[in-house]
């Protein structure tokens, strides 16, 4: 299937309420995972919210990785889109899934941008 890019959504639950609400281990884990498939990060922005929980999102050439934490419940909704094939979502997700200790996740591989051939009459 020819795609522009890839769109992984991560529910991640159970995961370490404390690694969910310390902003410069969410941080670092999200930029463990763009380096590590090969990302290049060209920007980001990070949130600590009162009294608990992190936003953040990677802005990379590819595209976006981002993350939104609530702590209270164990619980992190993540994305990873990605353009082109030069590097596979899913192993970012399963670094997400390692570094937050989540023993519980649902993925969702989205294609974005089906590009249809067009065809000549």
């Amino acid at each position: 299937m020819n795609v522009l890019g890839k769109h992984v959504l991560l529910e991640l639950k159970e995961c370490n309420p404390q690694l969910l609400n310390d902003l410069e281990y969410v941080r670092t884990s999200m930029l463990q995972a763009a380096e590590d498939i090969g990302a290049h990060v060209v920007g980001e922005s990070f949130h600590q919210f009162s009294p608990q929980g992190v936003t953040g999102i990677l802005s990379i050439a590819e595209s976006h990785i981002s993350i939104h934490t609530w702590p209270e419940y164990g619980y992190a909704a993540a994305d990873i889109f990605t353009c082109g094939s030069s590097f596979h979502p899913m192993e970012a997700a399963e670094i997400l899934i390692e570094r937050l200790e989540s023993k519980d996740q649902d993925i969702t591989e989205v294609p974005r941008g089906l590009l249809i051939k067009a065809t000549s009459h």
